[in-house]
This record gives structure tokens, sequence and C-alpha cells, in this order.
């Protein structure tokens, strides 16, 4: 399978932003896609996954009531939904495909290109 992240940009403050996680070669239904993301300094650090039957799982507290994940079956796309956007969120985001969801990077073998997100406070 292979990835293709794309949607960060610049945001203020308290503004949104909507990743978006791009498969092909192969069906998400046979996968499940994490969200990850490293801040300059920091470890690659999980944020959020989709299963491949829809489970969604929080893996940061921070991101709780602000970040949600969904799947467009039909486009074979995942989205990253981040509103009330915090400094502290600025980081690459990266999506990953593995057959189940892990809190940890390292047992996934696909991986999207990255997405700048910077807010500005």
């Amino acid at each position: 399978v292979q990835l293709q992240a794309s949607g960060g940009g610049l945001v203020q403050a308290g503004g949104s932003l909507r990743l978006s996680c791009a498969a092909s070669g192969s069906s998400l239904d046979y996968y499940a896609i994490g969200w990850f993301r490293q801040a300059p300094g920091k470890e690659r650090e999980g944020v959020l996954c989709i299963s491949s039957s829809g489970n969604k799982i929080y893996y940061a507290d921070s991101v709780k009531g602000r970040f949600t994940i969904s799947k467009d079956t039909a486009k074979n796309t995942v989205y990253l939904q981040m509103n009330s956007l915090k400094p502290e969120d600025t980081a690459v985001y990266y999506c990953g495909a593995e057959r189940h969801c892990y809190d940890d990077y390292s047992p996934y073998d696909y991986w999207g290109q990255g997405t700048l997100v910077t807010v500005s406070s």
C-alpha cells in the first residue's frame, strides 16, 4: 500500500485543519491507519488510529475533544480533523498503515511522506 499525506499548513491558534491520507495499491478495508506526529527534537508520537473495521483509538490525551479521525471507503482515504489547534500541535504529521493499530510507530511498515502543521500563537 502507498500513502499520500496532505493538508498541512500554517494556521493561527484556535483554527482548524483537515489532513488527508490517501491510500493506493490496496484497500483500507485491510489496513489500520495511524496518525503520528513529530515535533523538532522529539520522538514520533501516536495521535489517533482507525482500524480496518472503523474502530477509533486515541493515543494522545492532549488531542481528545479536539481531533477526530474518519475514513471514506469510497475514496480510500483517512482524514484527521484538527480543531482548536494549539502551538504545541506544531509538528510534521505522518500517516502509517499496518494490519492493526499500534501506539508505537515501529510496527508500521508503510508511511506517507509527512505534512507540516504549524500553529502560530
